[in-house]
C-alpha cells in the first residue's frame, strides 16, 4: 500500500492590533513576524516530497501556504472544510481574565461547553476536517500534502483521530503558530501522528503568541 503524509499546518501570527477574536472575519492577514513564520515552515519542508498544497479560504491561511507552494512550484488550492470554526464571540474582545466569561449577559451562550453552545459543534469540525484530510491524502497518494488551517480545527481533528473526547481545555492545545501536525498513512489507514514547531524561535519573539484571538 502507498505511504502518504499529510501535514496540517497552522497559519502564522496575524496582525490584530484591536485584539479581537477575528474568527472568519475577512481582512485579517499575517503580521510581518507571521510572514517569517510561514517562510520558516516552508524551509522546514524543503526536502519533503510535497505535491499538493491546499488551504482554508481565509487570508492568513492562504498567505501561510504561499511560500510552500512557491517553493515546490505548485498552486494553492482552496478547501472550505479547512476554515476556522464559527464562533458567537467573533468580532468581540474576549480573553481569559477580562470578565467576558463572568458577564451574566454571556451565560446563555456559554451554557454548554461540550457541544459547544457558543460555536460550531466539535463533531461538525472533526467531520469536515477528517474529510479534508483524506481528500489531501488521495490527491498526494504515495507522496506528501500540505493543508493550512487554524488552531481549533487542527486540534479537534487530532483528538478525533486519536479517539479522544472532543471538548477540551483550550490552554492545553498542542498547536502553536506555524506548527505542523503530520498524519502518516499506510494506504487509507492512519498509522502515526507527528508534531513539530519549525517557527518556535519566531513564536518566542511574539508578544501576542500566547493570547492570539481567532487563531
Amino acid at each position: 500500500m502507498a505511504t502518504t503524509v499529510v501535514h496540517v499546518l497552522r497559519h502564522g501570527e496575524v496582525y490584530n492590533p484591536e485584539k479581537i477574536l477575528y474568527g472568519r472575519l475577512p481582512g485579517y492577514r499575517l503580521s510581518e513576524l507571521g510572514v517569517q513564520m510561514a517562510k520558516a515552515a516552508a524551509q522546514a519542508l524543503a526536502d519533503r516530497n510535497i505535491v499538493h498544497v491546499v488551504a482554508s479560504p481565509l487570508e492568513r491561511a492562504q498567505q501561510t501556504a504561499d511560500p510552500i507552494a512557491a517553493q515546490f512550484g505548485l498552486p494553492v488550492g482552496v478547501d472550505e472544510r479547512l476554515i476556522e470554526s464559527a464562533n458567537w464571540f467573533e468580532g468581540k474582545r474576549v480573553s481569559p481574565g477580562d470578565g467576558s466569561f463572568r458577564d451574566p449577559r454571556n451565560w446563555w451562550v456559554l451554557r454548554d461547553p461540550v457541544t459547544p453552545s457558543w460555536g460550531e459543534a466539535y463533531t461538525a469540525i472533526a467531520e469536515r476536517m477528517f474529510a479534508a484530510l483524506h481528500a489531501a491524502r488521495i490527491a498526494a497518494e504515495g507522496r506528501e500534502a500540505i493543508c493550512v488551517s487554524h488552531q481549533l480545527p487542527i486540534w479537534t481533528l487530532r483528538r478525533y483521530v486519536e479517539h479522544k473526547r472532543l471538548w477540551h481545555d483550550p490552554r492545553k492545545r498542542q498547536c502553536g503558530l506555524a506548527s505542523l501536525t503530520s498524519f502518516h498513512f499506510d494506504g487509507a489507514k492512519i498509522v502515526g501522528i507527528g508534531y513539530t514547531e519549525p517557527a518556535a524561535h519566531l513564536v518566542a519573539m511574539s508578544p501576542t503568541a500566547r493570547t492570539a484571538k481567532g487563531a
